[in-house]
């Protein structure tokens, strides 16, 4: 095999697999692409946050929804999330993209008090 010969095998390997890190890429981001996203509900009744505290995966989107007959809040400590006062039947849905435990409550009935742990 000569020197030029060689250098074209080494090229057509490398372009090899630039195409199959490419592929396998896409298959990923197409799988991704196809899957639900998770979500999961918290409701507001009887002046408390049901479920008190609930662990979902990152990327979840988790729905609060009020139930109680006054308006509520959902409202982070470290400023991460905050709904608008809702009231009976509104709803308030934030993303939780990072791992960590996200501690809430209602700034209306500050003794409501949730949260939610991402992993």
């Amino acid at each position: 095999m000569t020197h030029g010969s060689k250098r074209k095998a080494a090229a057509a390997v490398g372009l090899l697999l630039a195409l199959l890190t490419v592929a396998a890429a896409h298959a990923h981001f197409a799988r991704a692409a196809e899957r639900p996203a998770a979500t999961a509900m918290v409701t507001i009744d009887n002046f408390s946050f049901t479920p008190k505290e609930i662990t979902v995966a990152k990327g979840t989107t988790v729905t609060w929804v009020n139930h109680d007959d006054v308006p509520h809040t959902v409202v982070n400590g470290d400023k991460v999330f905050r709904s608008k006062a809702l009231d009976t039947d509104d709803q308030f849905s934030f993303t939780f993209n990072e791992a960590g435990t996200f501690s809430y409550f209602c700034s209306v009935h500050p003794m409501m008090t949730g949260r939610v742990v991402v992993k």
